[in-house]
């Protein structure tokens, strides 16, 4: 079952001001393969659990990131603070498509183990 992450969520959020980087982003998803996005499938992803195969913990994107996206996260190894994903509550998200790609590959390794699919960034 393939599972949608983060970048379904937030661009149902999105505000028009990143299109420019949102719709770009969109595109290269669907040319590598991904099919219609759906913020239902995204949040259930969001909270889906998967087990760590080094340390048999369990990860999720809520983890770190909070259930709501617009409160400030947390690290749950290093402590350390992460600004809300929402952009409604953090203007600088969605704006720099290579920070986005940089942490989906950080992001997608450390929950799901691997690199996520287009269908599930």
């Amino acid at each position: 079952m393939t599972r949608p992450l983060l970048l379904a969520f937030l661009l149902c959020v999105a505000t028009l001001a990143r299109a420019d980087v949102v719709a770009p982003l969109l595109k290269s998803y669907e040319a590598a393969g991904a099919s219609k996005f759906s913020a239902k499938d995204a949040e259930a992803a969001w909270v889906q659990p998967h087990l760590d195969a080094k340390t048999g913990e369990s990860r999720k994107c809520s983890s770190c990131h909070t259930e709501d996206l617009r409160r400030v996260g947390k690290h749950v190894t290093t402590g350390k603070a992460i600004d809300p994903l929402a952009p409604s509550a953090n203007p600088k998200r969605l704006t720099d498509a290579e920070h986005v790609e940089k942490w989906f590959t950080r992001n997608c390794k450390w929950t799901y183990g691997r690199d996520c699919s287009a269908q599930e960034k």
